[in-house]
């Protein structure tokens, strides 16, 4: 018998939603997520539970506890629970009546298998009781500790029920598969034939998932096998991965924290990703895929920018970087154009005074930053 022990578990929130359910004659289950993270020992995040309870017999209960309970998303099963400030998402056992590629129609159910056989892999058909004893309804325990992520049962039907399980199969060979071993080779074959649906997904979709991948320690494997197999043309043409496996060395190298936008402007260069971006995610990528030196990046946007433009340089040449090559482009990001437009007037004035201002501004840079006022002014 597998059973696990986490603080999480053990706190006294999680012990009061379970009981909400369980003193009431209805079954508990923390599933997912939390339970395939404690299992290896990786950070556990949001807790997430099922339970063969209705979503209204959920909610009533809460109520008559006075615990806060939220309808997140009701109709197909999901109530969020909050006791001690921790969010608790609790659905109803479900299986699939009918899918389309993006999303299902279900039905509830009172059977753990069948909401198990509903769920993409089996690394994530892992349910843990109040106790932290293990229910494993479909073989996903030695799947988890060979590290390997495999569909439950045909892989080419679970991934036509939702097209975006062909990203999350190299998102989460990504975060938790052996790469010595290689992805899994019936789901490998499955998502080359089903590429094309990737184009019936929402790009927002699409944006969470290739962001959550880039952001694995090394994405690098999963990147190549999703060159190989045309996913990665398909969301993002023009793609090259050549020089990704250099970047994650390097980033590991020198202690630097992975960064999903500076591992996406190696992998697509100066050309605009066909992704959603917020603005911001979308400023700092035309920032450091705009062709500028990394010294004057880190002048124009900052050191972190310009540091980012070293990296991505040098992953791209296959060339080493030492901790000294920063000390410039952190220099850079301190400085202050000595020169303002008023210095210039009233000799210039209009395009003429902006053109003489830029000139200077590039004098200036290209002289290390040392040129003084009057020698701009000279």
């Amino acid at each position: 018998m597998t059973r696990i022990s986490a603080p999480w578990l053990a706190d006294d929130a999680s012990q009061r939603v379970c009981a909400l359910l369980t003193d009431a004659g209805y079954q508990a289950w923390f599933v997912g997520g939390c339970v395939r993270n404690e299992l290896l020992g990786e950070p556990v995040a949001d807790l997430d539970l099922c339970t063969d309870a209705l979503p209204d017999t959920v909610m009533a209960l809460a109520k008559a506890k006075g615990i806060k309970a939220i309808p997140t998303g009701i109709d197909h099963g999901t109530v969020t629970l909050v006791i001690n400030d921790t969010p608790f998402e609790i659905t109803t056992f479900r299986s699939d009546v009918a899918t389309d590629g993006r999303r299902a129609t279900v039905a509830f159910s009172d059977n753990i298998t069948e909401d198990a056989r509903r769920r993409d892999f089996t690394i994530n058909a892992l349910y843990a009781a109040p106790d932290g004893v293990i229910a494993d309804p479909l073989g996903g325990l030695p799947d988890l500790q060979a590290r390997r992520v495999r569909f439950i049962e045909d892989a080419d039907r679970r991934i036509k029920e939702d097209y975006l399980r062909i990203l999350r199969f190299f998102r989460f060979y990504a975060w938790y598969g052996d790469p010595s071993e290689g992805p899994d080779v019936d789901g490998l074959a499955a998502c080359a034939e089903n590429i094309e649906g990737l184009q019936s997904l929402s790009i927002e979709r699409v944006t969470a998932e290739m962001l959550k991948l880039l952001a694995a320690p090394d994405p690098a494997p999963a990147l190549a096998a999703m060159a190989q197999t045309g996913a990665l043309a398909q969301v993002l043409p023009g793609a090259a991965v050549g020089g990704l496996a250099v970047l994650v060395h390097l980033e590991q190298s020198l202690g630097i924290a992975a960064d999903p936008l500076r591992r996406l402007a190696v992998i697509t260069g100066a050309q605009e990703p066909a992704l959603r971006l917020s603005n911001i995610q979308a400023r700092h990528l035309a920032n450091i895929t705009a062709g500028l030196s990394p010294v004057e990046t880190g002048y124009r946007h900052g050191a972190g920018a310009g540091r980012d433009v070293l990296l991505i340089q040098s992953a791209s040449l296959g060339e080493p970087v030492d901790q000294a090559a920063f000390q410039p482009i952190d220099a850079a990001a301190k400085q202050v154009f000595p020169l303002k437009a008023a210095d210039l007037m009233p000799r210039l004035t209009g395009p003429a005074l902006g053109k003489a201002l830029k000139e200077a501004e590039a004098r200036w840079i290209r002289s290390g930053f040392t040129l003084s006022k009057a020698e701009l002014l000279d």
